[in-house]
């Protein structure tokens, strides 16, 4: 009963051994949707939006009239003029308050054009904003197909190690047995020890890729982390003019440059406002109070009273000559539009050859994956004809490995064809949809 007890505890060690580790398994949406929320980029383009929206307060406050107050306390010594005309030794003092108002009536609509271009250029911002977005879920869309891309490796080049061990193992119960030579028990090893090479290339690139993923999500922590994979094999390829005429209307990248334009244009108005006169009213109040030395001085309430003045006024301002400052600046606003139109025209012929790529690069490794699914059939029946007749003693170990090898080629060469396939095509659909 004891020996069945200890039995008992150490099959359940060992199969307690055996269950892995908890992971958390992470779909390709949760990651674009996690990476577009803690990015740092991300985070950095949305300053840009706060930012913009300082700019409409601060352009709504210039509409508010400026209230400025001051005073002056100041003394003199020395010679100065009295009243009768005759300059005389004796020191006096100055006290002086007053506040002023400043509304501005008629800014030659400059303000308004202000206002204007920072609300244009927060919606540029808006746009900005998304692009950065897209641009990140390209790349962990991209990133999170190479993840498993390098499993399927992974797996495949398990298999490989998997049938060299079991050869390796079968030639050895051959030797013991007599019926072949110890001689070709080392080509064996040494294919088997290739193959466990292979296979710790292939974890590596497995991991190197996790830890790329991981740093897009910003995540600091990827010992439980892992991805799911994706439902679809083979999705239908949309059309590319289709994509492209969607990708126009959806995409941040063109959006924020039709804006750029927009604010271009607004901002050619806002430079000829220089030619445009101004008008405000002006008010204040102050008073002073002004004493001299041996002389009589009335008191400082009742000079503050006598003295108290209040003022309005309105004051026109109309430009004459600059020196060109106002001509240069509507030049320089003119260039910047010319630039803000070159500036969307090549980021859409840098969408359309992207589009176009993408589709013609799926197109060829759809082509390959289905070619190289058919030969993989092939490969797996030399392979298996080829093996039984190795082990009957009809073929060579240079026939065995040959056809391994080949098979094993294969499987890569499907392997890459799908998952280039997968990356293009999923390029596509968000560029179709403007998500996944």
């Amino acid at each position: 009963m004891m020996k069945l007890f200890k039995v008992l505890i150490l099959s359940s060690l060992f199969v307690a051994g055996c269950i892995p580790a908890h992971s958390e398994v992470w779909t390709l949406d949760s990651c674009v949707s996690y990476a577009t929320r803690h990015n740092v980029t991300i985070r950095q383009q949305q300053l840009n939006v706060s930012q913009g929206e300082l700019a409409i307060t601060e352009a709504k406050d210039r509409f508010l009239p400026s209230i400025d107050g001051s005073a002056s306390q100041s003394f003199n010594f020395g010679r100065g003029l009295t009243a009768e005309n005759t300059y005389a030794n004796r020191n006096t003092s100055s006290t002086q308050w007053n506040i002023g108002l400043s509304l501005p009536l008629f800014q030659g609509m400059s303000e308004y054009s202000r206002l204007k271009i920072a609300r244009l250029s927060l919606t540029q911002y808006l746009y900005e904003v998304e692009a950065a977005k897209e641009n990140l879920s390209l790349n962990v869309i991209a990133q999170y197909l190479q993840v498993l891309y390098c499993k399927e490796v992974e797996k495949t080049a398990q298999s490989q190690l998997e049938l060299s061990a079991f050869e390796v193992e079968r030639q050895k119960a051959l030797i013991e047995a007599g019926k072949v030579a110890e001689a070709t028990l080392y080509d064996l090893e040494s294919v088997a020890a290739q193959d466990r090479l292979q296979l710790i290339t292939a974890q590596n690139d497995t991991r190197t890729a996790l830890v790329n993923l991981t740093n897009l999500l910003q995540l600091k922590e990827m010992e439980n982390f892992d991805v799911a994979p994706l439902e679809e094999s083979d999705p239908p390829l949309p059309d590319p003019e289709a994509v492209y005429a969607s990708a126009l209307g959806s995409n941040g990248s063109i959006q924020g440059a039709r804006q750029g334009v927009v604010v271009a244009n607004e901002n050619i108005f806002y430079a000829k406002t220089g030619y445009i006169p101004t008008l405000s009213f002006n008010a204040g109040l102050g008073s002073s109070y002004y004493t001299v030395a041996g002389m009589p001085n009335q008191g400082f309430g009742a000079q503050m009273r006598n003295n108290f003045s209040t003022y309005l006024g309105f004051s026109l301002r109309i430009p004459i000559f600059d020196g060109f400052n106002t001509r240069n600046s509507i030049r320089r606003a003119k260039l910047q539009k010319l630039n803000a139109d070159l500036q969307l025209e090549q980021r859409e012929i840098d969408l359309y050859k992207e589009i176009r790529l993408a589709y013609y690069q799926a197109s060829g490794a759809r082509e390959r994956f289905h070619t190289s699914s058919e030969t993989l059939e092939k490969a797996q029946l030399s392979f298996d004809s080829t093996r039984e007749r190795f082990n009957l003693g009809r073929a060579t170990q240079a026939d065995y490995e040959q056809a391994k090898n080949n098979l094993f080629r294969t499987q890569i060469n499907r392997i890459q064809a799908l998952y280039e396939f997968l990356i293009r095509n999923k390029i596509l659909q968000f560029y179709s949809k403007g998500s996944l």
